[in-house]
């Protein structure tokens, strides 16, 4: 079935990020304490879901989902997932590979973060294209990176959701794949995504990964989703390949990420170029 809209992007806000963890009491006691997300629900994964993902070792695992403080509009689902051999390390292979929150005072939460469960990356500093936008770089207890950024003004030519409480939800998603232009095809024809104006940038943690310098330039584009959403794809270096996982487990890190869509119909999951598992529900 094709989900292109007949107007604008056929999916958007992005609804839900389902993390691996080996360290699911971590996980939860980290968001929970320093980012401030409450508890919405535990369980188990249903057999039906983990069909849905295409992962059916998933099912049965334990989860717990979070939410913001002030809303119930987004979750991250932790997923526990057995202790890889290597641990994980985002931006080393394709599929989704960093979140983007947004948050009011992203300096005040450098300091509540410091010494805490997260690793800091890189401290609060505005963007070079523009001072308006403030954001620094955390590691998670699975591995996963976050960037938390605030809009200290309204950008129009880069329209972000509001901050409704201190780590509100994800308003961007980062995924990786091979080639900038497959990435870019997928989501425009599926999903009806225009084109957006694609840039070099560097991604320090990614050539951090790979040993390349720290000047080193990708190609990537934000591609627009509706509720002002985003999707930055990144063209990985050609040593990258795809996440090397045990038959029918989720990928570490960012496993699933979830999407609202325009089309009404089942919750269902397909792949990306990238390998990158999209989830995609239903709006009541």
């Amino acid at each position: 079935m094709n989900e292109q809209a007949a107007a604008g992007p056929g999916i958007g806000p992005i609804t839900g990020v389902t993390i691996s963890t080996p360290h699911l009491a971590a996980s939860e006691a980290a968001y929970v304490r320093h980012l401030g997300y409450r508890v919405r629900q535990r369980g188990r994964i249903s057999a039906l879901q983990a069909e849905t993902w295409q992962r059916p070792a998933a099912s049965g695992a334990r989860f717990v989902s979070l939410v913001p403080e002030a809303a119930e509009d987004f979750e991250f689902r932790f997923v526990e997932v057995p202790a890889p051999a290597q641990p994980y390390r985002a931006f080393s292979a394709y599929g989704w590979n960093a979140a983007e929150l947004i948050v009011q005072d992203v300096d005040a939460l450098a300091a509540e973060l410091a010494g805490g469960s997260f690793e800091i990356l890189g401290p609060p500093q505005d963007l070079s294209f523009s001072d308006a936008i403030r954001a620094m770089q955390i590691r998670g207890p699975a591995g996963e990176i976050l960037y938390l950024t605030q809009f200290k003004r309204e950008l129009p030519a880069l329209p972000a959701p509001p901050a409704r409480c201190r780590t509100d939800k994800v308003f961007i998603v980062i995924v990786g794949g091979p080639s900038l232009d497959g990435l870019l095809d997928f989501y425009g024809s599926r999903f009806g995504v225009s084109a957006p104006q694609r840039m070099e940038s560097r991604v320090k943690v990614m050539s951090e990964v790979f040993g390349l310098s720290a000047e080193e330039r990708y190609p990537i584009a934000a591609l627009p989703l509706r509720a002002r959403c985003y999707i930055e794809a990144d063209q990985m270096p050609a040593a990258a390949r795809a996440p090397a996982v045990g038959s029918g487990q989720l990928p570490p890190g960012i496993a699933v990420v979830t999407f609202a869509r325009q089309q009404p119909g089942a919750t269902t999951a397909l792949a990306g170029p990238g390998g990158e598992i999209i989830e995609l529900v239903t709006l009541p």
